[in-house]
C-alpha cells in the first residue's frame, strides 16, 4: 500500500462547500456549524439539496441523483477548496456509482472530510482519485458542534497540518508493539458492506487499519470483523487504530470480541483511540504513511496530511 496524494492546506477566506452525501440534516445545526466554520474566517457555501428530505425514504437528504450532483459540482467547481460533509447517516453508498469520477479525477486534489457513513467515500477517493481524505467531525455534527477539541484539531488539520503530526490519544494497547504503514479505514460495518464493490481496496496489506462503529450490537461487529477476516482482506495490515464504539454496549463486553477477533493478526492493535462517534473526536488523515506505537498510545504521521 502506498501513500496517497495530498491536498492543499487551507489558507484564511478558503471556499468550503458544505454537502450532505447521506442522511438529512436539521438546519439549525447546519447554521451553527456555517457559523464555526465562519468564525475559522472560512468562506462556507451550502450545495442546493443539503436540507432536502427523500419523499419515500426519509433516512436519505433528497435523492441519489440530487446528492450524487451536489458533491461532484462542489468537487468540480476551482472556486472551491474544500468539500466538507455535513453528517453521516446512510447513503453514500447509493451515490457512489452515480459521481463522474474522470470529472472529479481532473478537478484536482482538495480536501474532503467526514467519517461514519462516509467511509464509502473514503475508499472510493482512496482507489478512484488516489487521494489523502480526512476522517473528520462533520459541520452539522452533533459532537462537533458541542465539542472544542474536535473543532480545534480539525482546524489544526486543515490550517497548520504539520502542528499535528503526532496524534497522541490517550489510548492503551490491546496488542503491544510499533508498526509503520499507510492509515486507513472508517466504519466497521461500512468496510464490511463495501467488499465487492466496484470502489473498494481490495486489501488493507500494508495498512494501519482505524476501526470504530456506532449503534451494532457485539454480534453484528464480530460478523463485520470476520467477514474481513475469512475475505482475507486483514491479511498483511500492519497496525489496528480502534476509536469509539458508541452505543454498541459497554464496552469491557466488546474488548474480549475486538482481541479474539484481531489479536490472532499478530500485529500492534491500540484501543480507545478517541476517534469517530464520540465527545472530541480526532481527525485522522487516510492515506498517509504514519508510524503507530500500541504502548504509547500514540500515531505519529511521517508527513503532515496536507501539503
Amino acid at each position: 500500500m502506498e501513500p496517497l496524494l495530498r491536498p492543499a492546506r487551507l489558507a484564511p477566506g478558503a471556499r468550503v462547500a458544505v454537502v450532505a452525501p447521506s442522511g438529512p440534516v436539521p438546519e439549525e445545526r447546519l447554521q451553527a456549524g456555517l457559523d464555526v466554520l465562519r468564525g475559522w474566517d472560512l468562506d462556507p457555501v451550502v450545495a442546493p439539496h443539503v436540507l432536502d428530505r427523500h419523499g419515500t425514504f426519509g433516512y436519505l437528504a433528497g435523492t441519489d441523483a440530487d446528492r450524487a450532483a451536489d458533491l461532484q459540482a462542489a468537487w468540480c467547481d476551482p472556486s472551491v477548496d474544500a468539500v466538507l460533509c455535513a453528517r453521516g447517516g446512510y447513503g453514500a453508498q447509493r451515490i457512489a456509482d452515480l459521481l463522474d469520477w474522470e470529472a472529479m479525477r481532473a478537478a484536482g486534489p482538495k480536501v474532503f472530510v467526514g467519517f461514519s457513513d462516509i467511509t464509502a467515500l473514503h475508499e472510493a477517493f482512496a482507489t478512484r482519485l488516489g487521494l489523502v481524505t480526512l476522517h473528520g467531525p462533520m459541520a452539522a455534527g452533533a459532537d462537533f458542534l458541542k465539542n472544542a477539541r474536535a473543532q480545534e484539531h480539525l482546524k489544526a488539520t486543515l490550517f497548520a497540518p504539520e502542528t499535528v503530526r503526532a496524534i497522541a490519544s490517550g489510548g492503551t494497547p490491546l496488542a503491544p508493539g510499533r508498526a509503520r504503514g499507510v492509515t486507513l479505514g472508517g466504519c466497521l460495518s461500512l468496510l464490511a458492506a463495501e467488499r465487492g464493490t466496484p470502489h473498494a481496496r481490495p486489501s488493507a496489506r500494508g495498512g494501519l487499519l482505524c476501526l470504530e462503529d456506532v449503534g451494532e450490537e457485539p454480534y453484528r461487529l464480530d460478523r463485520c470483523l470476520t467477514q474481513l477476516l475469512r475475505a482475507g482482506w486483514l491479511d498483511g495490515v500492519r497496525g489496528v487504530l480502534l476509536g469509539s464504539w458508541e452505543q454498541c454496549g459497554p464496552y469491557e463486553g466488546l474488548r474480549p470480541l475486538l482481541a479474539d477477533r484481531l489479536g490472532g493478526l499478530g500485529v500492534p492493535v491500540v484501543e480507545e483511540f478517541g476517534f469517530g462517534h464520540c465527545a472530541g473526536a480526532l481527525t485522522i488523515p487516510f492515506g498517509v504513511t504514519a508510524e503507530l506505537d500500541a504502548d504509547a498510545g500514540t500515531l505519529t504521521l511521517v508527513e503532515p496530511a496536507l501539503r
